[in-house]
């Protein structure tokens, strides 16, 4: 077998689950397409084609995955699948020489796929419930834990942290919904044949007592797959373009949430971190960085994961008249890389939530600094009010604020919440105390904590 001497994907060993790799092995598709053509003959036999000692000859060798001996017979033949069946009628003394009777290749291959395209989307689904929980948990922890927000990358108004958990939570929701709903359309090629006339069958069944379509039936039904009704040498690759595309758009979302991670994690403003080990290293250069590799790593994926809905769209919109074979070397690396990159991202993800770290002290920091520019708001709405005139107050904040924002460069506590308040023309309209109350950027935060909560419980029910 291969070892490290030679070229392996990262997707080998270093991302995505060992249970999606099982999915995406050669062994496990081997499987399937046994598995398939035991379904085959059985409709088959019920239409007295073929014998039940001959199926069951099959079934009783669906396991027995000999992939050297496949190998070996690719290697002279230049057709894999031909090299199973031939590897598996090897094994089948009895019922060896009906493997693949009346199908062509994408009757076995498609149908394959789907299952596969069906088995990887559960476990994404899986997946991805746990992150919503866990995110759930901490939209309700953190839900009326204030700090600052940011437009522009700039100081805006405050905002929550739990409120910002739930922006992310509601997108996931709908990737949630998407991905379920994907799963849920996944379609197999069924039995066609080469151009998905099903002329083959219907040549086949002639004089029994059953019809191509009652045949497809049969065996869609042992694989429990519902297949499309019109297809032609394959399954519509719109399909594939579909499920990436899915794909594509839950790494967006974990993709904005990785990224402003990394923008919440930089020391200057230094309110979220990542979890990091004690002897985890940041780099080999500088002992004392600490990187945000999970977030980093994420965001590459994701990047990654986002160019791929181009290929497939390329395979579907140039797959020409019956069948062209320009998607196929293409086909065998982009599903699976699509899937174990979006595995990885969640489970990277999952652990940036779990043990994200949040420094009251830095947010406090942060919303002293800028929190009041926001607050700003409410004191020129109490001074209208009071029957100021709008205009005129706005340019005199903003003088006092652009003032403010000097002592600030220049490493000073931000002066506004005093030197306003004892600007003459604001305190004749509200009184100094009253002033420096609605300068009080914590008392600037609408509804947020109860649209988090909301949002924590929308999620509960949806996953829960």
């Amino acid at each position: 077998m291969y070892d490290h001497t030679t070229h392996l994907s990262p997707f080998t060993w270093r991302y995505g689950s060992e249970d999606m790799r099982r999915i995406w092995s050669e062994v496990h598709k081997r499987q399937l397409w046994r598995r398939i053509w035991v379904a085959l003959a059985a409709a088959q036999a019920e239409a007295g084609l073929v014998t039940s000692a001959q199926v069951d000859d099959l079934r009783a060798h669906v396991g027995m995955i000999d992939i050297a001996r496949a190998d070996a017979i690719e290697a002279e033949i230049k057709h894999d699948l031909m090299a199973e069946i031939k590897t598996y009628a090897e094994q089948c003394q009895t019922g060896g020489g009906i493997i693949h009777l009346g199908a062509t290749s994408t009757d076995i291959e498609d149908n394959a796929d789907a299952l596969r395209l069906r088995e990887s989307l559960e476990l994404i689904v899986e997946r991805l419930q746990e992150l919503l929980l866990t995110l759930a948990d901490h939209i309700e922890t953190h839900a009326d834990h204030i700090c600052m927000g940011w437009t522009h990358l700039q100081p805006a108004e405050p905002t929550t942290v739990g409120y910002r958990l739930a922006v992310y939570a509601q997108d996931l929701l709908a990737d949630y919904e998407a991905l379920v709903a994907t799963r849920n359309g996944i379609r197999g090629k069924g039995f066609k044949g080469a151009v998905g006339t099903a002329a083959s069958y219907a040549e086949l069944l002639t004089g029994t007592h059953m019809t191509p379509a009652d045949l497809e039936a049969r065996v869609m039904a042992a694989l429990n797959l519902k297949a499309f009704p019109v297809a032609t040498q394959t399954y519509p690759r719109r399909q594939d373009w579909l499920v990436v595309s899915t794909l594509a758009g839950l790494a967006l979302t974990i993709h904005k949430l990785a990224f402003d991670l990394r923008v919440l994690q930089m020391p200057p403003v230094g309110e979220w971190a990542e979890p990091f080990g004690t002897a985890q290293v940041g780099s080999s250069a500088m002992p004392f960085k600490r990187n945000p590799i999970n977030a980093e790593n994420i965001d590459s994926l994701a990047r990654y994961l986002a160019s791929l809905p181009g290929v497939a769209w390329g395979n579907a919109a140039d797959n020409l008249l019956e069948r062209t074979l320009d998607d196929s070397a293409n086909r065998r690396i982009i599903l699976p890389q699509a899937f174990l990159s979006a595995d990885e991202l969640i489970i990277r993800a999952i652990r940036i939530i779990k043990g994200l770290r949040i420094d009251e002290e830095a947010i406090e920091r942060t919303l002293a600094t800028y929190g009041v520019f926001a607050a700003t708001e409410r004191l020129l709405m109490a001074a209208v009010r009071a029957g100021g005139d709008r205009q005129m107050l706005h340019t005199i904040i903003r003088a006092h604020s652009l003032a403010a924002w000097v002592e600030i460069q220049r490493g000073q506590p931000n002066p506004l919440a005093h030197t306003l308040p004892g600007d003459p023309q604001i305190a004749a309209l509200v009184p100094p105390g009253e002033a420096i109350k609605l300068l009080d950027a914590g008392q600037y935060v609408g509804d947020a904590p109860q649209r988090a909560h909301a949002m924590a419980a929308q999620v509960r029910t949806a996953v829960g």
